[in-house]
């Protein structure tokens, strides 16, 4: 047998910081990011297929093109970020060591090997009233965290953080893995949306 039999599997670590800007009501918390090789941007939801910048196209500007740049094939960063900061959107994920079980970037592949530091990421948004998990293994890592029992797609569960009482979201996945179209997928969010920015 090769040495390579025996090869430890590899250890990715989160290659972004969490986005929080000032004054964030709302965090958005997937599970990891996919593969550097499948990215098209540098920032979060960077994989061309995924939905996310699309529903946030539909929800804010009724345009599902909006955060699109079809033609290099890539998502609008600039305006995006500006969104999320005029917004209050903060962005992170529940992992930030992995191992891809069978190298692909589906969340039922992930092996959490270090989960990421809730308390403390929650603790830098004193303004937060809602969590929105955007995939399973996200909302079961924080519904195990606080002891809560998980929403269904599309509904809340309230939880408490130093004395507050927020809501957590389970909001459906923004991969086109998950079998929804995408306006179906944004009236979902812009659900939630409508609860916390009333100019929706």
């Amino acid at each position: 047998m090769g040495s390579e039999a025996f090869a430890a599997p590899q250890v990715e670590r989160h290659p972004l910081q969490p986005f929080v800007p000032q004054g964030a009501r709302l965090l958005l918390l997937g599970s990891f990011p996919p593969a550097h090789h499948r990215w098209c941007m540098e920032f979060f939801y960077p994989n061309f297929t995924n939905d996310m910048w699309r529903i946030m196209g539909l929800c804010f500007c009724r345009d599902k093109q909006a955060f699109v740049d079809e033609e290099a094939r890539t998502f609008r960063k600039t305006e995006i970020v500006e969104l999320l900061q005029t917004r209050g959107i903060a962005i992170y994920d529940t992992a930030i060591a992995v191992v891809r079980t069978q190298g692909t970037a589906s969340d039922k592949d992930l092996l959490v090997v270090e989960p990421t530091p809730l308390d403390a990421l929650l603790a830098r948004m004193p303004q937060l009233q809602a969590v929105a998990t955007t995939g399973e293994k996200a909302t079961a890592l924080f519904a195990d965290h606080f002891g809560i029992k998980a929403p269904k797609v599309g509904a809340w569960v309230p939880f408490s953080f130093q004395g507050r009482t927020l809501r957590l979201y389970r909001m459906p996945s923004s991969s086109r893995a998950y079998p929804m179209k995408v306006e179906k997928k944004a009236l979902c969010y812009e659900a939630m949306l409508r609860d916390l920015y009333h100019d929706i």
